[in-house]
């Protein structure tokens, strides 16, 4: 979970550096821009599926899910890498970095909610995916710096929370 929150925060940390780079040519811009989507398919595709198979013991059910959660990712990347934001602004779908942020914050209450979770992340799970491949428009909230600090934020209290938790477990 930690990884997962800290790809997040890299990810959107890198995406404003690169794009305050002066004297970058276009050719360099293209290959980042390449590289972006393949680090985002890794994590915001792969590594949730593998997190979801994992936690079910690789049961039906959550292969099934998990497997529909990378089919969502990869096409949502594919349609931005076409059609880009819409209106200069907003993602067609909910952006990918979405899909950890949504899971790290789940896995706060798995302590809590009890054998009821594994049906809850599975529903959650699978809600994301068909969100990634929706047509409804979010917001592009990593370009905004307040929205980079939220998540700085968001990222060192995940971090502790999860320590906190490994480090009180018997």
């Amino acid at each position: 979970m930690v990884g997962m929150i800290w790809a997040v925060a890299f990810d959107w940390a890198d995406g404003l550096i690169a794009r305050g780079m002066s004297g970058r040519n276009e050719m360099q811009g293209k290959f980042g821009a390449q590289l972006d989507v393949l680090i985002d398919i890794v994590s915001y595709g792969v590594t949730p599926a593998i997190l979801i198979a994992c936690y079910g013991g690789f049961e039906v059910e959550f292969l099934t899910v998990a497997l529909f959660l990378l089919f969502a990712s990869a096409l949502r990347l594919s349609y931005f890498s076409v059609f880009g934001l819409s209106g200069g602004s907003h993602y067609t779908g909910l952006a990918l970095d979405n899909n950890n942020i949504f899971l790290a914050f789940i896995f706060i209450f798995e302590g809590w909610i009890g054998e009821s979770f594994s049906m809850i992340l599975l529903l959650l799970s699978l809600l994301i995916a068909v969100l990634n491949i929706s047509q409804i428009k979010t917001p592009k909230l990593s370009s905004n710096p307040i929205n980079v600090y939220l998540l700085g934020s968001y990222t060192v209290l995940i971090t502790c929370f999860f320590y906190w938790k490994q480090s009180n477990q018997i």
